[in-house]
């Protein structure tokens, strides 16, 4: 019997694990494990892997630094954005720490203080609603268990379990996310944004990563893997080796399209992070949004109805997304961006 059992530890989860009151009797249950022998991860979320400011400040707000070992070369100072179908080509002035994303996930979950009991290489099957508590069913290899709880955290992600089971009506908008790693094809260190509104309504992205360069985008779920084979076509015309993957990796991405696509609290379940709808609708960067929104629900936590408390703090990040629509327009809608692009503004003269 708990009072809180969080599903999923990216980092939402395990940053409200770390910050949960004490005298709270916390569970976490999270697919991950670590490496095998080889090195090889037991379970990866396809991500960029780029820590944007507002995430960086959150961090140093509570004296959290990156190890080395999660770093990843180089680090980013620009963003290169090219219209597939105009051609234009303009250099954009931005900082993102470029990192190995699992390894990040690896650490904060490190930073998990010893009271909340953990389970690894666990995954939640089931949920149900049963005298006023909820029985949460897992599995982890061969054993199962069930853990009763008064209190679920849905920080499983945009396809979250817990949203589906408890908000079966809730609608948001979603892609499925395709990216693929290539031998390094220059050293250049920009983040590679591409537009084109015939392959999608979202967004393309690359990226060097120590000697991988990652290549993806966001596609309409339906035909997503054909689109995806078409930007690689259209990529190879402005220089870009997309052969011989290395590795491929999917999943799906949730984009809000209008203030009310955020589910925060039903019945005694919580939602943070991308599991909640907390993603840019611009950029589709959630890593921040998650990290607050956990900061946020274990401040409700210490008042006596956490429920009324975590929808009032949540109203801080669901309005602030709220004004990143507003952005959306200038990037994908191919007049506008066209404008602003051949307008220059905001853009940087490369040198060399």
């Amino acid at each position: 019997m708990y009072d809180i059992a969080i599903i999923g530890l990216g980092p939402a989860g395990a940053t409200l694990a770390r910050l949960l009151p004490k005298n709270l009797k916390v569970i976490a249950i999270d697919k991950k494990v670590g490496c095998d022998a080889l090195g090889t991860p037991s379970f990866t979320k396809p991500c960029g892997g780029l820590l944007a400011p507002d995430a960086q400040k959150f961090l140093s707000q509570f004296n959290l630094s990156l190890p080395k070992s999660v770093l990843a070369d180089p680090q980013i100072f620009s963003v290169r954005a090219i219209d597939f179908k105009t051609g234009i080509t303009r250099y954009y002035p931005r900082f993102y720490i470029n990192m190995n994303r699992h390894k990040f996930d690896l650490w904060l979950m490190s930073l998990i203080p010893e009271h909340v009991e953990v389970l690894k290489n666990t995954r939640c099957t089931g949920i149900n609603r049963e005298n006023d508590l909820w029985s949460i069913d897992c599995v982890s290899g061969e054993s199962r268990r069930e853990i009763k709880a008064k209190y679920i955290v849905g920080a499983d992600g945009a396809n979250s379990l817990v949203r589906r089971k408890v908000c079966p009506d809730f609608k948001i908008r979603s892609y499925l996310a395709i990216q693929q790693g290539f031998k390094s094809i220059d050293e250049k260190s920009y983040y590679l944004s591409i537009f084109d509104r015939r392959i999608t309504d979202c967004y393309a992205w690359g990226l060097n990563k120590d000697d991988v360069f990652i290549f993806g985008g966001a596609f309409p779920r339906k035909d997503a893997k054909a689109r995806f084979d078409v930007l690689k076509q259209k990529a190879e015309k402005f220089g870009f080796d997309l052969r011989n993957p290395l590795f491929t990796e999917a999943c799906i991405v949730n984009r809000p399209t209008n203030p009310f696509q955020f589910c925060t609290v039903k019945n005694n379940a919580f939602f943070i992070g991308e599991a909640a709808g907390m993603i840019s609708p611009s950029s589709l960067e959630g890593i921040s949004r998650a990290m607050e929104s956990a900061y946020l629900l274990s401040r409700a936590f210490k008042k006596p109805d956490p429920a009324r408390e975590y929808r009032r703090l949540s109203r801080k990040i669901t309005f602030g997304l709220t004004l990143k629509l507003l952005k959306c327009p200038f990037l994908y809608s191919p007049v506008l961006r066209n404008m602003v692009m051949k307008s220059g503004i905001m853009s940087i003269k490369m040198k060399g």
